[in-house]
């Protein structure tokens, strides 16, 4: 496995259409929204999410490619069986938590690659993962819009009966008719060093961000597809410039200002290429 060397900043796109990118539960699963400019919002969780689903599709629970975080998942068993190793159990008193902490890396992706608190019950530490997103944010206000739907049967009997014979219930729907959203990322070579994330992991990151939407399809979500993954890469590990001033290379503008935007094609995204800081190269990346 190849240590990771050179810090990396990065800008991914991605959009919907006619489904709920990220539903809140606090506002009754409609699409997240910033309540004072209309934009829309998918978390950040939301996201990685999506990257754990895809490592388990394309890994299988290879050993190193397991996943901490997931459904059902007991987490304090996990912890358990990291002190249960010889490599842990033989470790001095002091020493056992961080052992563990390493042994956890090994075991989990996304342990050693965005980070977990283990500290719920044996001790196995808290990493502080390599990759790290922001929340995505649409490039125009999003109009959430709720649709009835109607289902032409009942649960139970008792059910039927109380609606004598007429077994239609009703429910809601919300989706977003379209949006395009823009996520922040960054890659630090130290925290990698710290975790055991390498090379090969990042690959893997990269290639689930063109390819998550493709096996997560669902009537709710509608038709979310990447769109861009525009990359800075830094000669060193530290980074050659600042995160944000990579980031307003990237921007992304609608054509018609005065049609609401409904597909991709609507929108120009454009990078700029010219004058990159010295240490600091580009690789763009289009779905």
């Amino acid at each position: 496995m190849s240590a990771l060397e050179k810090k990396y900043d990065f800008v991914f796109l991605f959009d919907v259409q006619d489904g709920n990118p990220n539903g809140d539960p606090d506002a009754g699963n409609l699409p997240r929204i910033d309540p004072e400019t209309g934009h829309g919002i998918v978390t950040d969780v939301c996201l990685k999410r999506k990257l754990r689903n895809f490592v388990t599709l394309t890994r299988l629970a290879k050993p190193g490619y397991e996943i901490f975080v997931k459904e059902k998942a007991i987490l304090n068993d996990w912890i358990d069986e990291a002190h249960d190793l010889p490599e842990v159990k033989s470790k001095e008193k002091g020493e056992k938590t961080d052992a563990a902490r390493k042994a956890m890396c090994k075991r989990f992706f996304d342990v050693r690659a965005f980070g977990a608190v283990m500290s719920t019950g044996k001790n196995a530490g808290q990493v502080r993962g390599p990759v790290q997103l922001t929340f995505s944010r649409s490039a125009d206000p999003i109009v959430p819009m709720e649709h009835s739907i109607t289902r032409m049967a009942v649960a139970t009997k008792e059910e039927a009966a109380k609606q004598e014979g007429d077994n239609r219930t009703m429910g809601r729907k919300s989706t977003v008719p379209y949006g395009l959203y823009r996520a922040h990322g960054f890659v630090s070579a130290s925290l990698a060093e710290q975790t055991g994330f390498t090379k090969e992991d990042l690959d893997l990151v990269w290639d689930g961000f063109a390819r998550m939407f493709d096996d997560d399809h669902s009537a709710a979500r509608g038709l979310m597809s990447a769109r861009a993954l525009i990359v800075f890469q830094h000669e060193s590990k530290l980074g050659n410039a600042p995160a944000h001033r990579l980031f307003e290379r990237v921007t992304v503008r609608i054509k018609d200002a005065e049609k609401p935007p409904r597909s991709y094609s609507d929108y120009d995204v454009v990078v700029d290429p010219a004058g990159l800081p010295t240490g600091v190269t580009l690789d763009d990346r289009r779905f």
